[in-house]
């Protein structure tokens, strides 16, 4: 079984080799988004009680449930309690009847009573169900909807929402958005129940919320209104027919782990706020005093030392628990070419602040572009004229927006890139593709090409890759900032990125060309979910925040990502989602052996900060080496870099 990530995290620089995969675009094999703490293996059938008209047997660590023919099914009830609760199972329905899985079971008198998630075909529900001491079914009660990212305690059903409910008005929000009208590399699977095959479910009951995913899919939630305090066991159910179950998993959620912080020999860790204001992060000399400051959300933090701090807008903290900041990515530039560095804040909107030089008062705001879609943006010089462009999505579209020359506080001049359809929320990146000295865009659908000349309304030429991955619950693909540079020496730039900001992978794609100068890319795993050996046995989930440096001055960048711990609040809607907060970076070690040519060698930099939507680099003390800056929901840090250049 796969360690648990606290247990690795002195392993720095053992390198394991990793094989080349297919490039799927979903998962297409069962995952495992946590470590079980009981499995059926480590069990057998004496830990289960029969309840009902079914014959339950085991072989070969399978469990095969046949309801007797005419009657209501039965249960297989494990002899041991929950209340908050994960559970992990393959199942394979044999025909079209129901089966099911009974939480939070309570004995009232010679009745049961419990929480069902029932399987129909490709019908999926929940309900509060009533069985008499011999597991016959007396009444059921379909639970209401709900789940999705506001909240871990459901709040009371209002009024409205009631009426809404019991007129059939009500409908799930978490529906899946619509793909481009034109070709895509990575399609949306589909998730449906398969009859006669194995298909996959895991749920999580917490509180009173009960969140289930099959087949990797989004949620499918409700609420449990009267079974909050409810503490009982579990049981599986056969209702018609016959089905199966193997590698069943349980977790107690009501236990959690805080591991003893850690931290890289390389780096030493400086907290500058401890309070959660931003996802976002960059430095420059904002006061002109020869030294490099940090802005994190509204503060300014100074240096050398970081211990004083400024608002450039009101600071008010936020909630990891229940809210989101605002902040997502920052980035500095001196945008009016006063002499005085600017910051520029995205998304929902691109805000830039002007620095009012040495005056003691708040920064002015100007709001230059009033939408952006992407979560993850980037800052570059598109045209090469010296002024970088902010590199984005918008309407559907991806895009890039110049300051206004006449005024860089109007709203900025947008260029379209894409036709619509192809902007998405996680994962976006530049670099020279195709070796003609230009910058091209990417995105997890593939890259754009930019033309010999940027003329306005022409759209550049779209290259389909499948830079992400769909699967592991989330309704999304693509990761954080993509990392293009040469990974394996051979003269052709590559691309390393996050496969699902929600999700788990990451993976880099090589670059290879045929005979005839063809571009196309092979994906080589780095790191997946639990059920696979990734590079140095390392796993995490919500890796929101990455970048990439030379840190250890080989002449070769490094890749550094971060997890983002309580990514849609503090609940289960994503998968492992109170794991430790790490931040690692991963050593490009160029092999002629590997597969590609190339190691990834991982090395813990924290176990206690994590990441935001970004992690930014640079050289704070000028000593010639790249620091690293993450502002997360546990504050904001600073990873002094103590590797020294040759």
């Amino acid at each position: 079984m796969k360690k648990f990530i606290s247990s690795i995290f002195f392993q720095f620089l053992i390198v394991f080799t990793f094989a080349q995969v297919s490039q799927d675009t979903t998962i297409t094999k069962p995952s495992l988004t946590f470590i079980p703490e009981f499995t059926f293996e480590d069990s057998g059938i004496k830990d289960w009680t029969i309840i009902g008209d079914a014959d339950w047997k085991v072989h070969n660590g399978e469990i095969t449930g046949n309801a007797k023919p005419g009657s209501s099914g039965g249960y297989l009830m494990l002899n041991r309690s929950f209340q908050d609760v994960g559970l992990r199972t393959l199942f394979r329905p044999d025909n079209t009847g129901e089966l099911g899985i009974l939480f939070r079971i309570e004995k009232i008198n010679d009745e049961y009573k419990g929480i069902l998630l029932s399987v129909k075909g490709t019908e999926v529900s929940h309900f509060q169900v009533l069985l008499d001491k011999d597991g016959k079914e007396q009444s059921r009660q379909k639970l209401r909807l709900g789940g999705g990212i506001r909240y871990r305690l459901a709040p009371p059903e209002t009024e409205e929402e009631k009426s809404r409910r019991l007129s059939g008005m009500g409908s799930n929000p978490y529906l899946q958005a619509k793909t481009p009208n034109g070709p895509v590399p990575a399609e949306r699977p589909n998730t449906d129940v398969k009859n006669a095959e194995w298909n996959q479910v895991e749920v999580f009951f917490d509180l009173n919320v009960i969140r289930s995913f099959l087949n990797d899919g989004r949620e499918i939630g409700a609420i449990a209104d009267d079974a909050l305090e409810v503490y009982g066991p579990i049981a599986l159910l056969v209702r018609e027919g016959e089905v199966h179950f193997k590698d069943l998993g349980l977790k107690d959620l009501g236990l959690k782990e805080t591991p003893l912080e850690q931290s890289s020999s390389n780096f030493s860790v400086q907290r500058i706020s401890d309070m959660y204001y931003s996802w976002g992060a960059d430095a420059a000399d904002f006061n002109n005093d020869g030294h490099m400051d940090i802005v994190s959300g509204p503060n300014i933090y100074y240096g050398p030392d970081f211990t004083s701090h400024r608002e450039i807008s009101p600071a008010i903290s936020v909630s990891p628990s229940k809210e989101f900041t605002a902040t997502h990515v920052q980035y500095t530039f001196d945008f009016n070419q006063d002499g005085w560095p600017d910051i520029l804040t995205s998304p929902s909107g691109a805000v830039l602040f002007i620095n009012p030089k040495d005056e003691s008062k708040r920064w002015e705001r100007y709001d230059v572009l009033k939408n952006v879609q992407t979560e993850i943006t980037d800052l570059q010089d598109i045209d090469g004229d010296g002024i970088p462009e902010l590199i984005y999505g918008e309407g559907g579209t991806l895009r890039y927006a110049k300051p206004d020359p006449s005024d860089v506080t109007k709203p900025w001049i947008e260029h379209i890139i894409s036709e619509e359809g192809y902007a998405l929320a996680h994962g976006i990146g530049n670099g020279d593709i195709n070796g003609d000295g230009r910058l091209d865009v990417l995105n997890p659908y593939g890259w754009w090409e930019q033309p010999e000349n940027l003329e306005d309304g022409k759209l550049w030429k779209y290259h389909p890759v499948a830079f992400g991955r769909y699967g592991h619950r989330s309704g999304g693909i693509g990761g954080s900032l993509m990392a293009v540079y040469d990974v394996n020496g051979d003269g052709l730039n590559d691309v390393v990125t996050v496969l699902n900001a929600h999700g788990f992978g990451l993976a880099w794609f090589e670059q290879k060309r045929d005979s005839a100068g063809s571009i196309s890319f092979t994906r080589h795993m780095i790191s997946d979910d639990y059920s696979v050996k990734s590079v140095g046995d390392v796993t995490f989930s919500q890796a929101h925040g990455s970048t990439f440096t030379d840190l250890d001055g080989d002449g070769i960048p490094d890749f550094i990502v971060g997890k983002r711990v309580f990514t849609h609040l503090d609940n289960y809607y994503d998968p492992d989602p109170y794991s430790p907060a790490v931040i690692y970076w991963y050593r490009t070690v160029r092999n002629v052996d590997a597969p590609g040519g190339v190691e990834f060698v991982p090395e813990l930099i924290h176990n206690r900060s994590g990441a935001g939507s970004e992690i930014s680099v640079k050289d704070l003390d000028g000593d010639g080496t790249m620091d690293i800056i993450s502002a997360t929901n546990r504050g904001t840090f600073i990873f002094w870099n103590k590797m020294k250049q040759d």
